[in-house]
């Protein structure tokens, strides 16, 4: 009954964070509101009941134990901004935290290719990663044990590409590094569609498609944000393994394992996947940003039960 009851709660919950948060906005941006109403989404919270917990309590009466439901779900981490020209984040409210300096001036110029040979665009973008609005909301059923805490704080932002200027715009010290210089290594894509390599993780990218070119931005993003000490300026997003509590690891390019992607602008979609995220004769058409903004949100893959005692004895 309890686990009937979860997603009526949460899409209140949600509900009650949209009527708060709405702000204006351009006309070209995206506010909080659109963003926290995007998080109720089934296909992308991907809800299941795993398993059991069984905990061991012990008194000077003597012991007993308690049981509690295993849930394993996805919750938005983050939201992943990749724009064209400095200062300009399509998040209204977090535009002003990314402004140019003297480090970041510019951005978004692109250098053509040589014409009937290889159609190459070389491309470069900033991007702003921060935490999901949204993630309030399913932290106030975290804590009656319907849904799994979160790792990431809302709200907080865990890279601005604006103080990250030497990675970023130089690709120093990853344009260097083995997985940057083997062809092949760390690349997202399909058999006959590929999209370009994690690596080196910085604003520029060799691809004709514009959304192709943003989503490489931001998986790579995600890909040292979800990890301790990289090169850059940023702060690491990840949780801390406790009894009745497993958080998501590092975030694997193409591995929905790890985490997935929805798309909030241009086109907002209500559900979630890896990219590539259409097949491989796809054009993309009617998602390419006019303006060169693009956003998503990052879901990441979380398992927890309730604690009823003292110590965890057993989880299936």
């Amino acid at each position: 009954m309890r686990q009937r009851r979860a997603p009526i709660l949460l899409f209140a919950a949600l509900t009650l964070l949209v009527s708060a948060s709405v702000v204006p906005r351009p006309a070209q941006a995206i506010d909080t509101g659109t963003i926290v109403a995007s998080a109720a989404s089934w296909d992308c919270l991907d809800y299941q009941v795993t398993g059991v917990c069984v905990w061991l309590t012990c008194t000077p009466f003597g012991c007993y134990t308690q049981t509690s439901v295993k849930v394993k779900h996805y919750r938005p981490d983050l939201m992943v901004s990749v724009y064209q020209q400095t200062g300009d984040n399509p998040w209204s409210v977090i535009s002003p935290l990314a402004s140019p300096n003297l480090t970041a001036k510019t951005g978004g110029d692109r250098t053509e290719g040589r014409a009937g040979r290889d159609h190459s665009n070389l491309r470069f973008k900033n991007a702003d990663a921060v935490g999901h609005p949204a993630a309030a909301g399913f932290d106030l059923l975290s804590s009656v044990g319907y849904t799994c805490e979160s790792s990431a704080t809302p709200m907080q932002p865990y890279f601005l590409s604006v103080f990250d200027s030497l990675a970023w715009r130089e690709g120093v010290p990853e344009s260097g590094y083995p997985e940057a210089l083997t062809p092949g290594s760390r690349t997202i894509g399909q058999v006959g569609d590929q999209w370009g390599h994690v690596y080196p993780r910085s604003g520029f990218v060799t691809q004709s498609n514009d959304y192709k070119a943003a989503a490489v931005i931001a998986q790579r993003v995600a890909d040292f944000v979800t990890r301790q000490d990289q090169p850059h300026v940023y702060t690491p997003l990840q949780g801390h393994e406790k009894p009745g509590y497993w958080p998501p690891g590092p975030v694997v390019e193409g591995d929905a394992s790890t985490g997935t992607w929805q798309r909030l602008q241009p086109s907002l979609t209500k559900s979630c996947s890896v990219f590539p995220d259409r097949g491989i004769a796809a054009s993309y058409a009617d998602v390419l940003a006019d303006d060169g903004d693009y956003v998503w949100a990052l879901w990441r893959p979380y398992e927890c039960c309730p604690r009823r005692g003292e110590e965890l004895i057993f989880a299936s």
